[in-house]
C-alpha cells in the first residue's frame, strides 16, 4: 500500500498528491487543472520550482500550475507525459532519467519508497533549441502492493547561480568541511531531534561515537594532510553503511557521531560490528600509500539510556573509552556505573566551592618544613593549599585538587597559589619556598607573566622560590617542559622534579631539564627501614643525583629510623610528619623545627 504524503517527506516528495494513498492514479483529463490538489497554499508559486506526480503505469504526469511557465515551454501537453518530457532532455543527460527508473525497479520495495535527486538540462523549445535549463529533480518513488512501480512525486527546480549560491551556503553551514559530513553543530541538533522524537514514538534509536585509532602514528609517519585523507575516508566507509534516514556527522577531530533509527540494544552491537567490519576490510587509497584503519566504537540506546544530548555524548564517550582501553577495532555498549550521578554532582559541587573560594579569598596556605639533614634545620618550606570554607573550616588539597584538576581549575589555584606565596616571601626575606604547579601551569604562558608581575621580576624575592613539577608531567612533552623550566631559571627561580621514581624519567633526562633538585617519591620512603629494596633504590638516586649536582629530597619522612637511613645513604633534605605538622602561614616564625611522632603519612 502506498502511504499518503501529507507534506514534504525528507527526499522533497509534496503533499496532496492528485489521487488517495491506498488507491490507483486517477486517469487525468488536463494535467493542469486536475493538479489544484497540489497547490500546497502557494508553495510553488515562485517562478523557478514546481512539484509534480508521475503515474509511472499510465506515465502522465500532473505538474503544479507554475510549470508551463517556470519551465518555459510552449503547452501543457509538452510536459503532460514522461515520454514528452523525456524528449526535451539534453542528449548528452537523456539516461539519466531511464536509469533512475531502472535503479528503483531493482530496489526493495519498502514503506519509505525509492529516494531520487538528479541533475540534468532540457531544451524548452526543443531538442535543436539553443537555450536550456538546467534542474534538479528530486522525490521519491512509490511502490504497489506487488512491488511494481506505482508513481513519482517529486520538485524540480531551477539550478540558476542564485541557488547554486543558496546550495553553497546551506552546505557550509551544515556540513564539516574535510569529511563533507554533518557539523557538529547540525549533528547535535539532530541528536536532539531523534531523542525527543524516540520519546514520543517510544521507538528506540542508537547513538554512537566511532573513533580513529592511531591517528597519532599516521599523522606522525605520513603527515596531517593523510591523516585528514584517512578521516575523510573512514566518514565515507561509515555512511555507505547506514541505512535510508540514519545520520553522521563529524563530532571531532578522529571521532564520528552516529543515529541508528528503530535501534535497539541488540541491533546496536550488530551496527557498530558493521561498521568496524566495513572500516577494517577498507583499503584507502591516499596520496602517500595505501593504508588500513580500524575504529573503536561506543554507543547507546536512546532515549532508554540518555534523555538530553548532552547524556548521550557523556555516555556514549565513556562507552568509548571502555572500548579504546580494550583494543583496536572494540565496540562497547553503554553501562550505567552505580553512584556516578551521585560523582557527578559531588565533583560539579567540589569545582563551585573552589571557584567561589578562590573569589572569596578563602584559599590558605600552610608550610610544610624541608630539614636539611646536615644542620636540623629548616631551610625551605612547602607550601600546602587548604580551602577554608565559608563556616571556618579547612579542607586539604587531596579533597578538592584531583576534581580541579579534572575540570580544568588548576590553572586559577595555580595563580592563587603563586599569589600568596609570593606575598609571604615579600614579608618574610628569611623565607624560602617551595610551590607545586600542575601540568596545565606548565604550559601556561599567563602564568610566568603573572610570576614577573606579583615578583617585580625582583632576584630577591624569584631566588627564594623552588618551583615544583611532578616527574609524569615532565616527560609528557619534554621539549616544553624544557622551555618552561629554562624560563624559570631565567628568572632566577630553582626547580625541582617531584614525586621523582613514580614515572620513567632517566636522569638523562633530568639533565637536560636542567633541575636542581629531586623529591623523591615518598612510597620508596616510608618503609625505607624495612624493606631492603627500598634502601638499595634510594642509595642509588642520590648516587647519581650527586654525580649531576642535584639536591635531593626524601618526602613522607615518619620516623626516626627512617631518618638514619636517609642520612647514611646522603640525602640532602627530609620533609614528612616526623618534623612537625603544616603550620599556618601566618603563624610561620623562625623556630628550630621539633620532631613529632608521625600521625599519618601525607
Amino acid at each position: 500500500m502506498v502511504p499518503p504524503v501529507p507534506n514534504y517527506s525528507d527526499a522533497g516528495a509534496p503533499a496532496g498528491t492528485a489521487h488517495d494513498a491506498g488507491s490507483p492514479p486517477r486517469a487525468v483529463s488536463d494535467p493542469l487543472t486536475e493538479s489544484e490538489g497540489l497547490d500546497l497554499v502557494g508553495v510553488f508559486s515562485l517562478i523557478d520550482e514546481s512539484a509534480y506526480v508521475w503515474d509511472l503505469t499510465t506515465d502522465r504526469i500532473t505538474w503544479e500550475r507554475n510549470a508551463v511557465a517556470m519551465l518555459g515551454v510552449a503547452d501543457a501537453l509538452t510536459i503532460s507525459t514522461g515520454a514528452a518530457f523525456q524528449t526535451l532532455v539534453s542528449p548528452e543527460h537523456a539516461s539519466r532519467r531511464p536509469e533512475l527508473l531502472a535503479a528503483a525497479a531493482k530496489a526493495d520495495p519498502n514503506g519509505r519508497g525509492f529516494a531520487y535527486r538528479i541533475q540534468y538540462a532540457i531544451r524548452p523549445k526543443g531538442a535543436r533549441s539553443e537555450g536550456f535549463l538546467r534542474l534538479e529533480d528530486q522525490g521519491r518513488i512509490w511502490f504497489s502492493p506487488e512491488g511494481k512501480l506505482l508513481d513519482a512525486r517529486g520538485v524540480v527546480r531551477i539550478i540558476n547561480e542564485r541557488y547554486l549560491e543558496e546550495q553553497r551556503l546551506l552546505f557550509r553551514s551544515d556540513s564539516d568541511e574535510l569529511t563533507g559530513q554533518l557539523n557538529r553543530i547540525r549533528l547535535m541538533e539532530a541528536t536532539s531531534a531523534v531523542i525527543d522524537k524516540a520519546a514520543i514514538d517510544q521507538q528506540p534509536c542508537a547513538f554512537l561515537i566511532a573513533a580513529v585509532n592511531n591517528m597519532a602514528v599516521i599523522n606522525e609517519t605520513f603527515g596531517f594532510d593523510v591523516g585528514d585523507e584517512v578521516i575523510a575516508a573512514v566518514g565515507r566507509t561509515i555512511k555507505d553503511k547506514l541505512r535510508s534516514g540514519d545520520i553522521i556527522g563529524r563530532f571531532s577531530s578522529n571521532k564520528f557521531g552516529i543515529i541508528i533509527q528503530d535501534c535497539g540494544p541488540g541491533a546496536l552491537r550488530i551496527a557498530a560490528e558493521r561498521f568496524m567490519k566495513a572500516v577494517r576490510d577498507c583499503h584507502i587509497k591516499t596520496s602517500a600509500s595505501q593504508i588500513s584503519a580500524t575504529i573503536s566504537v561506543g554507543g547507546l540506546v536512546i532515549p532508554n539510556q540518555a534523555q538530553s544530548v548532552q547524556q548521550a555524548l557523556n555516555f556514549a564517550l565513556h562507552a568509548l573509552e571502555r572500548a579504546k582501553s580494550k583494543r583496536f577495532d572494540c565496540f562497547m555498549a553503554y553501562e550505567p556505573t552505580p553512584g556516578a550521578e551521585t560523582m557527578r554532582r559531588r565533583n560539579i559541587s567540589i569545582a563551585d566551592q573552589v571557584v567561589e573560594a578562590i573569589d572569596e579569598d578563602r584559599m590558605r596556605l600552610v608550610l610544610q618544613p624541608m630539614v636539611n639533614a646536615k644542620t636540623g634545620k629548616a631551610d625551605i618550606y612547602e607550601c600546602l593549599l587548604r580551602m577554608e570554607k565559608p563556616d571556618g573550616r579547612l579542607i586539604s588539597a587531596g579533597e578538592f585538587i584531583p576534581v580541579a584538576e579534572q575540570l580544568g581549575l588548576s590553572r586559577l589555584i595555580d595563580r592563587r597559589t603563586l599569589e600568596l606565596s609570593v606575598g609571604l616571601l615579600k614579608r618574610h626575606p628569611d623565607l624560602n619556598l617551595s610551590l607545586n604547579v600542575s601540568g596545565l601551569t606548565c604550559t601556561d604562558h599567563e602564568w610566568l607573566l603573572t610570576l614577573q608581575r606579583v615578583t617585580g621580576s625582583r632576584r630577591d624575592v624569584l631566588s627564594r622560590m623552588i618551583i615544583e613539577i611532578t616527574e609524569t608531567v615532565a616527560i609528557q612533552d619534554l621539549d616544553q617542559s624544557i622551555n618552561f623550566v629554562d624560563t624559570l631559571k631565567d628568572l632566577g627561580c630553582r626547580v625541582a622534579i617531584d614525586d621523582f621514581g613514580a614515572g620513567y624519567t632517566s636522569f638523562k633526562n633530568l639533565k637536560l631539564l636542567n633541575v636542581d633538585m629531586v623529591k623523591i617519591d615518598g612510597t620508596f620512603v616510608k618503609n625505607i627501614a624495612d624493606d631492603t629494596s627500598d634502601q638499595i633504590f634510594i642509595k642509588t638516586m642520590i648516587e647519581l643525583a650527586r654525580t649531576f649536582g642535584l639536591d635531593t629530597v626524601a618526602e613522607w619522612v615518619g620516623d626516626e629510623r627512617s631518618v638514619r637511613h636517609l642520612v647514611d645513604a646522603g640525602i640532602t633534605y627530609l620533609q614528612g610528619f616526623y618534623y612537625g605538622l603544616p603550620i599556618d602561614a601566618a603563624d610561620y616564625a623562625s623556630a628550630p623545627v621539633r620532631p613529632q611522632p608521625a600521625p599519618h603519612i601525607l
